[in-house]
């Protein structure tokens, strides 16, 4: 483990615990050159598949929702930090009810409903794509939506 002091590679585990209700292992290292002490986490990366409308399956792609988030927000004071908020709360989900496999309209309809709390013009850019509007009439549902509940 690379020591966050002087770079060195070798160090030794001083204490080693459950953390993050007991999905990660907290260790507590000491480099073996500088003697600086500091903590890792070790998580299991169990890959999330998405579900597609299809029925087939593919690897979770974060790159997938951060492109269509800079689409959705072009030109939009919508931060970087936003994007990977978004993510994060996909892959909460996930998490919090232990899934291993996520529809794809799940991960739309969460993004769909951070973006309209953060930037009301980037939600409808989004809902117009991933909802495969085809008429001007599901652009006035879009927005009748965030009138009523923005």
């Amino acid at each position: 483990m690379l020591c966050p002091k002087c770079h060195h590679v070798e160090s030794k585990v001083i204490d080693s615990r459950t953390a993050h209700n007991d999905s990660a292992i907290r260790r507590r290292r000491e480099c073996l050159a500088c003697g600086h002490r500091f903590t890792t986490y070790e998580v299991v990366e169990a890959p999330l598949m998405v579900v597609k409308k299809d029925g087939s399956r593919e690897d979770f792609d974060k790159e997938k929702i951060l492109g269509g988030l800079r689409h959705a927000c072009r030109k939009r004071p919508v931060s970087v930090g936003q994007f990977d908020d978004i993510v994060q709360a996909v892959l909460n989900k996930a998490e919090q009810e232990h899934l291993r496999e996520i529809p794809t309209t799940e991960v739309g309809r969460i993004v769909m409903e951070k973006l309209k709390a953060i930037d009301q013009v980037a939600y409808v850019r989004f809902a117009s794509v991933y909802l495969q509007f085809q008429a001007v009439g599901d652009f006035e549902d879009a927005l009748n939506k965030v009138r009523d509940n923005g």
